[in-house]
């Protein structure tokens, strides 16, 4: 039996309640929509609508602007908001037109308002082409909210089929594009029409101002929802020749979350049907030459990457350490570098950086964009021109061989989309000389070292052999020269142990209890020959009268490590008896839990005893 859909949200119901009788006062008699044609995106999580509009004067008066409304419950999802204008009966070359917020007289809370500002006024009888873009966020409700591992990603997406305008429309139409998969249910309607992956509603004719029509849309989409949470991007600009990016993600996947245990061997076996709705990599598209390409997390270095490059682009395909599902996140850093002259210019007496402001990940939705332009240590009258509005401040950055440190300028945006990835510039002034400082600076540190040198060689700074601070430091060399021993002999002890651990899981393997027990039998022979080896140096150091700030803790490194010992044998043994009286596996398990509790935790103290005493 299917699940019944969540139900309209109550600002639709507001909608169709309230907006033919109140908003009638708002309505502009003077415009008439003739045609509209509005196209959705629905195949990635942000969703875009291009609304084709035929708009006709048909009032005594010219019109300088053309409204458009949104359903506050909408408005607040819209990331970006475009339009493109060109006047005549035919449909020609466009320009953009100037968008912006406002509230017309008598206008209700239920909507929010947008300006189209037009280059000159529409005269009376004149039609104007407007095409009007739009991206939403957040638009796409999971539903179910949460999905196992094994089950597809199914989403919900609420509209209106009439195109709510504030102006009569004579013609228009809706056509869907859906991602492809199944479409488990939709608005049914006379002119409804699935075909393939795109579903049409219309055409409607002589519809009154404000005319809504709810639809809801459920349907299958495993495109990757990769959502992040911050980005901080940071430029640096060195006239030496480079700009280097970095680059720092905080990426979750923003679908259906994971309901019930991962797992692995199903994934790595049949990853598009045990993990259709997670994703495994990302694609980056990077200026065409750029170099000195990296991507590392918090471990180190990630190697699952791979990188296309041309004369056009260069393509980096990332993949993180671990599939993500929904709910699931992780962090990690691109990095490289870009030749200065593709990206730094000179005009009007100011040098000037003209760069993208997004990301270069595909379809990923920013909702925290954090942008740094490093600038060279000695630039001024920075000024910034973006063309969206940006938070804007300035911080100090210092930097190798830096005296007052590099001014930078920092940008921040929220719900930043790949139409956002537009380019802004940065404006400086600076002194070719300044270039010269680093490279004296490193000349003269180089020159108070030469002759720091000299007089060091020519300086007689021995010490008698016979004075008490000679004679300790001959000793402390041997307590050092003991103690890499006795850690040498703990590291092979550690070896021995993880052999042990290495034949338990041979044995879970291949259920071969003889060797195990071999195994056993020669670790023990192992560790007797070990004890023999350590015994002499023990009685080395305790005589020593350097030792008395190391003895204390390689006492207790004895006691932890010879601890361990007996437990890693009684669990081995303990192990060994269970597989020969044909136990479970659980009730094996069970039997070890707490011995296994035990060893990690003398292990750790072990390697902590053991890094504290090379640190002495």
């Amino acid at each position: 039996m299917a699940t019944p859909l969540p139900p309209l949200r109550r600002a639709t119901l507001l909608l169709v309640a309230v907006l033919v009788g109140v908003l009638a006062s708002t309505a502009r008699a003077d415009l008439v929509i003739s045609r509209a044609d509005r196209r959705v995106d629905l195949t990635s999580h942000i969703v875009r609508v291009l609304a084709s509009l035929k708009v006709e004067n048909v009032g005594p008066d010219p019109v300088s602007q053309v409204l458009l409304s949104f359903p506050n419950i909408q408005a607040k999802n819209l990331a970006a908001i475009r339009a493109f204008g060109t006047e005549g009966k035919v449909k020609g070359p466009s320009t953009v037109l100037p968008i912006e917020i406002v509230e017309p007289s008598g206008a209700p809370p239920e909507l929010t308002f947008f300006s189209a500002l037009l280059h000159k006024p529409l005269e009376k009888g004149k039609i104007l082409h407007l095409d009007v873009l739009t991206v939403f966020t957040h638009s796409l409700q999971s539903f179910p909210e949460e999905i196992t591992q094994a089950e597809a990603q199914l989403v919900v997406y609420q509209d209106s089929a009439h195109y709510l305008s504030p102006y009569p429309v004579k013609v228009q139409s809706l056509a869907i594009r859906l991602p492809g998969g199944r479409v488990e249910s939709y608005t049914r309607h006379p002119s409804a029409k699935l075909v393939d992956s795109e579903l049409k509603y219309g055409q409607f004719e002589d519809l009154p101002p404000f005319s809504y029509l709810p639809i809801i849309v459920h349907f299958e989409n495993n495109h990757p929802f990769a959502v992040a949470k911050e980005i901080i991007r940071e430029i640096e600009i060195s006239h030496w020749g480079n700009v280097q990016i970095t680059e720092h993600y905080n990426i979750a996947h923003g679908g259906a979350k994971l309901k019930g245990e991962f797992s692995r061997i199903d994934y790595q076996s049949r990853p598009y049907v045990r993990g259709v709705s997670s994703f495994r990599n990302l694609i980056a598209r990077l200026p065409p030459r750029a170099h000195s390409i990296y991507y590392r997390d918090e471990i180190g270095n990630i190697s699952t990457s791979h990188l296309w490059s041309d004369s056009k682009k260069t393509q980096l395909e990332i993949e993180p350490r671990f599939p993500l599902f929904g709910g699931w996140q992780t962090t990690f850093t691109v990095g490289y570098g870009l030749p200065l002259q593709d990206f730094v210019f000179y005009s009007d007496g100011k040098r000037f950086l003209n760069i993208t402001f997004g990301s270069p990940m595909e379809e990923i939705l920013i909702e925290k964009l954090i942008v740094k332009v490093v600038l060279p240590e000695g630039s001024k009258d920075i000024e910034v021109s973006a063309p969206f509005p940006t938070k804007q401040w300035q911080e100090v950055k210092l930097s190798h061989l830096d005296i007052v440190g590099r001014p930078v300028v920092v940008l921040e945006k929220p719900d930043v989309i790949p139409e956002h990835n537009l380019y802004f510039q940065v404006y400086y002034k600076f002194n070719s000389i300044s270039l010269l400082r680093e490279p004296l600076m490193l000349i003269t540190g180089f020159f108070l070292l030469f002759a720091a040198c000299i007089v060091y060689m020519r300086t007689d700074m021995s010490i008698s052999k016979s004075s008490p601070s000679y004679l300790a430091k001959l000793q402390w060399d041997e307590v050092q020269a003991t103690v890499q021993k006795i850690q040498g002999i703990f590291e092979q002890c550690l070896a021995v142990h993880d052999k042990l651990e290495a034949s338990l899981r041979d044995l879970s393997r291949t259920g071969d209890i003889q060797s195990c027990k071999a195994a056993r039998k020669a670790a023990d022979a192992q560790f007797k020959e070990l004890s023999k080896e350590l015994k002499p140096l023990l009685t080395s150091l305790q005589a020593s009268p350097q030792s008395y700030q190391i003895w204390p803790k390689v006492e207790e490194l004895i006691t932890k490590e010879r601890e361990m010992q007996e437990k890693l044998m009684a669990r081995h043994s303990t192990v060994v008896d269970s597989f020969e009286k044909k136990l479970r596996g659980q009730d094996v398990e069970n039997r070890i839990a707490l011995q296994q509790q035990k060893i990690a935790a003398l292990r750790q103290e072990v390697e902590s005893l053991l890094e504290y005493i090379s640190e002495i």
